[in-house]
């Protein structure tokens, strides 16, 4: 079996990771996961155009985290200013009398 040499690509923060075509990404699944745990991101072209990028599942859950908003709730339980009222001024609305 020829081996294909990888195209190393500069990913956005530093980290140099591999680049496959995608036959060559599919011809050789197992050992692009195994890169994607040992090494980082694994970016995978399409026609010469960079379609996806495979990375470890802990990674993806760090980067996409959950959108719950603990983040948002657990940063306002912390702050020192939480005690200070921020309810709106509630005015009486005028009632308007009603001929039946």
């Amino acid at each position: 079996m020829t081996r294909i040499p990888l195209i190393p690509h500069q990913a956005t923060d530093g980290v140099t990771s591999a680049s496959w075509r995608l036959q060559d990404a599919k011809a050789r699944f197992s050992e692009v996961v195994r890169k994607a745990h040992s090494e980082g991101p694994q970016h995978v072209t399409l026609h010469g155009r960079e379609a996806v990028v495979i990375v470890d599942a802990a990674a993806f859950r760090r980067l996409s985290g959950l959108q719950t908003g603990q983040l948002l709730v657990d940063a306002l339980q912390s702050s020192p200013h939480r005690t200070i009222g921020i309810e709106p001024v509630r005015a009486p609305m005028p009632v308007r009398s009603v001929k039946l």
